[in-house]
């Protein structure tokens, strides 16, 4: 019988993934009404990559979403900030990524852009300046110009034939 255990707890170990030390995933946004509101105008970012005073100041202030009117119904309101706040990097449910992504970021602060985090800035920092403003990127919050998979959580280093 101790074998038996023995072996297996060595094949879970093989069979179960794990994410390696370099590994920069988080989990997908699986609410529908984030999917809807937020990936109406631009992709639906993972709450893990701000601290919840960071999302409740931004649903706070969607009238003015960065120059835009982005208000929301109240429903869809409060469905889009109890999801962000319950996935946030301090969140009940951020997990081990949102602690990752959100480490860095000093208590009392409260970016309201990913692109301003600490961890983002250091992740990025090798990135040419042109990039951002090139046909294909245009702006740092395009993630899926140069993450194909960010939608799904998977934000490793794509090659950029570009880049060197």
């Amino acid at each position: 019988m101790p074998k038996s255990i023995a072996l297996l707890l060595l094949l879970s170990t093989v069979v179960t993934p794990s994410p390696a030390a370099g590994d920069e995933r988080v989990p997908p946004v699986t609410d529908p009404v984030v999917n809807q509101e937020c990936g109406s105008c631009h992709m639906a970012f993972q709450p893990q990559f701000l601290p919840q005073r960071s999302w409740q100041k931004l649903v706070d202030t969607l009238a003015d979403h960065f120059g835009e009117d982005a208000s929301l119904g109240e429903t869809e309101r409060a469905a889009v900030l109890d999801y962000h706040l319950s996935n946030a990097a301090d969140g009940p449910k951020g997990g081990r990524a949102a602690r990752k992504y959100g480490r860095r970021i000093a208590v009392g602060q409260a970016p309201l852009r990913i692109t301003e985090t600490p961890w983002w800035v250091k992740e990025h920092q090798e990135v040419r300046a042109d990039k951002w403003r090139s046909r294909e990127v245009k702006s740092k919050a395009n993630c899926l110009a140069c993450h194909k998979r960010a939608e799904e959580g998977i934000y490793e280093d794509e090659e950029h034939e570009d880049d060197d």
